[in-house]
């Protein structure tokens, strides 16, 4: 078991990540003055975990064949996984002040045959999850002990072809496959819950024949026991379900009506950033 010293060095290190995330994804957004701001500001926290805590990479080397597969199936979250590959260290910074222009290695939407670190290229939700499972299974075929990373929405909670997958994964024991599932509750059509209920998700997992645990996807600590409860195995595959808030830590983004695709004004972007600072000061009191 993991001490809760441990956990408790890792948890500030990996606070003081996820603000780097957020404040990447404002950066990005400011380019283009809109885009899916407000679910990079809501998973910041989860990827922060993913990549400097759990998932096995090369940063310098994102082809190194033992790495662990982070799938990005929500396309629309680029904005999100650029942040986290530049705090990872795959993309530099810099680069990231291309997002979504002329000849960028960083579409608006995810695409792996452009960006270094990009597993799949995500577009129409409920494919992840197929595609992670096809993937586990030939990693075990090639003898290889990566892990399979499926992050996904509860939008796609909607899709039937994701709980084909997941009673495709249970029925082939890939025990190395995990899925993160953001549960912030909204889609583009509106609220999730009124778009098509899909609770209780954590029983229907477990359903499915899935092991699963959920928990406050914007809380660190939570997050890290979640995912030190779930590792790896021959057994079982495993679904961490994380509750988030979309555009956590920019107050006034958090209480717009509509904040799945966002439109920010130019002076707003400053305030964001404040309300990120101010927000970390908070959090470190």
């Amino acid at each position: 078991m993991t001490s809760t010293l441990h956990r408790t060095d890792r948890a500030t290190a990996l606070a003081a990540a996820a603000d780097r995330i957020r404040h990447h994804v404002l950066d990005m957004g400011e380019v283009q003055g809109q885009g899916y701001v407000g679910q990079g500001l809501g998973l910041a926290d989860v990827l922060a975990v993913v990549y400097r805590d759990v998932a096995r990479l090369r940063p310098e080397d994102p082809d190194w064949p033992d790495r662990d597969r982070v799938l990005l199936s929500m396309g629309h979250y680029a904005i999100a996984l650029y942040a986290a590959l530049a705090e990872a260290g795959t993309l530099s910074v810099e680069e990231l002040e291309t997002y979504g222009s002329d000849d960028s290695r960083l579409p608006m939407s995810g695409m792996s045959s452009y960006t270094p670190g990009m597993e799949i290229s995500g577009g129409s939700l409920g494919h992840g999850l197929g595609v992670a499972v096809g993937m586990a299974l030939g990693l075990r075929h090639q003898g290889r002990d990566a892990r399979v990373i499926n992050l996904m929405s509860d939008g796609e909670l909607d899709e039937g072809s994701t709980w084909e997958a997941a009673m495709a994964a249970a029925h082939h024991r890939l025990g190395r496959l995990l899925c993160v599932v953001d549960m912030n509750g909204l889609q583009a059509d509106g609220p999730t819950r009124g778009v098509l209920r899909t609770e209780p998700v954590q029983d229907k997992w477990a359903a499915f024949g899935w092991r699963t645990v959920r928990c406050d996807g914007n809380d660190i600590p939570a997050l890290l026991e979640a995912f030190d409860s779930v590792p790896a195995e021959d057994g079982r595959p495993a679904v961490v379900i994380c509750d988030t808030r979309i555009a956590r830590g920019v107050d006034f983004l958090e209480s717009r009506e509509k904040s799945h695709f966002i439109r920010i004004d130019e002076h707003e972007w400053e305030l964001a950033r404040e309300a990120l600072r101010s927000a970390a000061a908070q959090e470190r009191n």
